[in-house]
């Protein structure tokens, strides 16, 4: 894990983080060119199942699925593993034939979403650094720039202050402890490194609006995103309010489920939840599919759920009920942490590592949730939601639509009106329709057992 991606990329080197990873697989000190795939391939690996890396704007990640009952295999992927942290080669060849790879992968993502998205993320990252460099990066640079370019991104950054290696499998502890020791306590770093840089999503007073369409687009969406500041709160308090937050999603959700089955529904589909654009920005998202022409109405109604739920709160069967279902699907994974794929379980860590999200393990988060979500009543639940999505500022509303004179886009001023109608207007309580009455109210009366025959052979 290398704690680097585009956001630190100098203005001659937009894509070339992306760049660097993929010539991690073109050749390094021990495999040359070709050899190290070949070798990968040779002991039954395929690239995206078992080979993959990513690379964002906070990180670039290397990840290989290998068999842990072979010592030479093992001995062999710490080595790849060592030579991606500071021994890959850049052959000139090798990188004018990459330059081709990278801007056919830019050309097959250059859709109507991307495009969209390309046009709404200055809105949305408030014309921040982020904004300017997504990963992918700028054709024309990877067309041109000089192998000094990529090198000097690889130098600076990939060192060992910022790089962790995560193994987590069916082997010996100790022993993987000590090939990690032995392929990375030699490395060194820079003897002047650059700063590691954290850059910012600046705040906004007023709410931002981004309503874009495209003539490919094959459907129609809007959405309001509320940015507010990352935290990452290790603690117990920090959980406790993770699955605060948790019951609020699950039972706004709820409650969009239920709209969406109306006889004439305001959506195809709705939706909320909270993510990360940034490292320092937490996005919480409500998001509608609606019918071409259909935004207006749609946004309506995902809006008035929202200020219905802050105004007047949630209702105590609604609470009992996402209490309920969230404690059985966290006991569902303890049952089966047994049988978790290594993948998941490393993907923890690597959050853990980069932004310190805690990583206590599934029986531990089950015996915090089993503790916890009694203590978290319907009023402290109730008060905090009515302040998650108030005011003007941090605000981003997005529509993106397929392009048509004869479905003209909404206008910032609608939508804008359809916000002040919501907060002004008059709203009555969720009217909870759920019952805890039997499915079935008298249950049947068996039929008599006829007869009974017992089966040796099968038991």
């Amino acid at each position: 894990v290398v704690n680097a991606g585009s956001i630190l990329e100098d203005e001659d080197q937009r894509g070339l983080a992306h760049f660097v990873e993929h010539m991690a697989f073109n050749g390094t000190e021990r495999f040359e060119k070709q050899a190290l795939v070949d070798y990968l391939e040779s002991i039954g690996m395929q690239f995206g199942p078992s080979i993959n890396a990513y690379t964002s704007f906070d990180e670039t990640v290397y990840m290989l699925k290998i068999p842990t009952d072979d010592a030479e295999i093992v001995g062999t992927a710490f080595r790849i593993l060592e030579d991606w942290a500071h021994a890959v080669s850049f052959e000139p060849g090798e990188v004018d034939k990459e330059r081709g790879v990278v801007l056919e992968e830019w050309r097959l993502g250059r859709g109507a979403s991307a495009r969209i998205l390309d046009r709404q993320l200055p809105d949305i990252l408030n014309d921040s650094r982020y904004a300017d460099r997504l990963p992918i990066g700028d054709p024309e640079i990877i067309r041109s720039f000089p192998v000094e370019a990529l090198t000097r991104f690889y130098g600076d950054w990939y060192r060992p202050d910022l790089m962790a290696v995560i193994a987590v499998g069916d082997f010996d502890p100790d022993g993987v402890e000590d090939l990690i020791r032995s392929h990375f306590a030699g490395l060194e770093g820079p003897y002047e490194p650059r700063p590691r840089s954290e850059y910012e999503v600046p705040s906004h007073a007023e709410t931002l609006f981004s309503i874009e369409s495209d003539p490919e687009a094959t459907s129609t969406s809007v959405a309001v995103l509320y940015k507010r500041p990352a935290e990452e709160d290790g603690g117990i308090e920090g959980y406790r309010d993770l699955l605060k937050e948790r019951l609020y999603s699950g039972m706004f959700n709820g409650r969009l489920f239920e709209l969406g089955q109306s006889q004439d529904p305001p959506f195809a589909f709705a939706g909320a939840g909270a993510g990360r654009f940034a490292r320092d920005t937490d996005i919480y998202q409500i998001f509608a599919g609606v019918p071409d022409g259909g935004v207006p109405r749609g946004f309506e109604a995902v809006l008035t759920e929202a200020e219905r739920i802050a105004r007047h709160g949630f209702t105590p069967g609604e609470l009992a009920r996402e209490q309920a279902e969230l404690l059985r699907s966290m006991e569902r994974m303890n049952a089966e942490r047994n049988n978790r794929e290594s993948a998941s379980l490393a993907s923890e860590l690597v959050s853990h590592f980069l932004t310190g999200e805690p990583a206590p393990g599934v029986e531990a988060e089950y015996q915090l949730a089993t503790l916890l979500l009694p203590t978290i009543t319907l009023e402290e639940l109730n008060v905090e939601a009515a302040g998650w999505f108030g005011g003007q500022g941090d605000r981003v509303v997005t529509v993106s639509a397929p392009e048509s004179v004869d479905v003209p886009l909404p206008a910032e001023d609608e939508l804008l009106a359809v916000m002040d109608r919501v907060a002004a207007g008059p709203l009555e309580p969720w009217e909870d329709s759920a019952t805890d009455a039997p499915l079935v109210a008298v249950l049947p009366r068996p039929a008599p057992v006829l007869e009974e025959a017992y089966r040796d052979d099968l038991g």
